[in-house]
């Protein structure tokens, strides 16, 4: 079982509210595409596939789902505009399944792996930091042994704002002066959660997409310096992404996807923006699994990423 197992009503009312100006947007968008009409048609399907674009899901994406859709108005022959809903429900949760099994998205910690090593990505901004916050929360309040490192040694920003999370939640920074090897802080790292018994390392690193050449060598080196320590570290690279930058975040995935062999997304600040048609994208076209959504600055407020429960929100119970 993991750390955020158990789907409560109040993490119910929390994904809601935080995908409830997508949900208002797109559905909004739907009713005015359908009046007046009684079947699913030529036109229905142009006006559906223009509001699914515009809603972030991407292009190649929203093809898809208009393909899917298209298959079923031809075998059933007529398809009313008041299935539409349920058809588009049907459709997005079949293509999220196909890379985020269910409930079984989140990390766990393995019993064979000791530390657990999570290296995290992403651009600054996208909440990074924060993210490996609410992480080593989540971790030490399951009862893990958690140690934190500050490879973004390229702001003192990002050091001290690490430091901040580490005090909150309890759980030791490894740090150095700035401007430091980012592979030197990511050794000093795995060593001290070695000696000191660990469960999980959550690594931060630096996040510059100026030249990805410079980027895929720091990453490969924070990688490489860990194995002496840790034969098969890192075990994750969790890649963030801000879900209100829309497209942008497409791009962001697609540079760090080239850079480096990421396991898994977290797509945080979908609380307040229309745009939460970005996970279906995301997740579709990069055949990543995404395993957390944040919805909120709180402890508590990043999820795990379930499908079912995520389409439930969106399109309503």
């Amino acid at each position: 079982m993991g750390i955020f197992s158990f789907f409560t009503k109040e993490k119910k009312e929390t994904l809601d509210k935080g995908l409830s100006k997508t949900k208002e947007s797109v559905f909004s968008k739907i009713a005015r595409a359908v009046a007046g009409k009684s079947k699913v048609d030529e036109d229905v399907l142009d006006n559906l596939e223009e509001i699914l674009i515009t809603s972030d899901v991407g292009v190649d994406t929203t093809l898809r789902i208009i393909k899917r859709i298209e298959e079923r108005v031809s075998r059933d022959k007529y398809v009313g505009t008041d299935e539409l809903q349920n058809i588009l429900r049907e459709e997005i949760s079949s293509l999220l399944a196909e890379h985020n099994n269910g409930d079984d998205t989140e990390f766990i910690v393995p019993a064979d792996k000791k530390p657990y090593v999570i290296m995290v990505v992403g651009v600054n901004g996208v909440g990074k930091t924060t993210t490996i916050g609410k992480l080593a929360h989540q971790f030490k309040k399951a009862g893990n042994k958690v140690v934190l490192g500050a490879a973004d040694t390229f702001r003192a920003a990002a050091v001290e704002q690490l430091v901040i999370w580490g005090e909150r939640v309890g759980v030791p920074v490894i740090k150095q002066k700035m401007g430091s090897d980012p592979a030197s802080v990511a050794f000093d790292t795995v060593s001290h959660a070695v000696a000191t018994d660990a469960d999980v390392v959550i690594i931060d690193t630096a996040g510059r997409l100026h030249n990805k050449i410079n980027l895929m060598n720091e990453l490969s080196k924070i990688k490489k310096v860990m194995t002496r320590v840790i034969p098969d570290a890192p075990h994750e690279v969790l890649l963030v992404l801000d879900g209100s930058t829309g497209q942008n975040a497409f791009e962001q995935a697609k540079q760090f996807t080239a850079a480096t062999e990421v396991t898994a997304l977290a797509i945080t600040k979908l609380d307040g923006t229309a745009k939460g048609g970005v996970v279906i994208g995301i997740s579709d076209q990069f055949k990543t699994p995404v395993k957390y959504i944040g919805l909120g600055e709180g402890m508590e407020d990043l999820q795990v990423f379930r499908n079912r429960e995520f389409v439930d929100s969106l399109f309503g119970d």
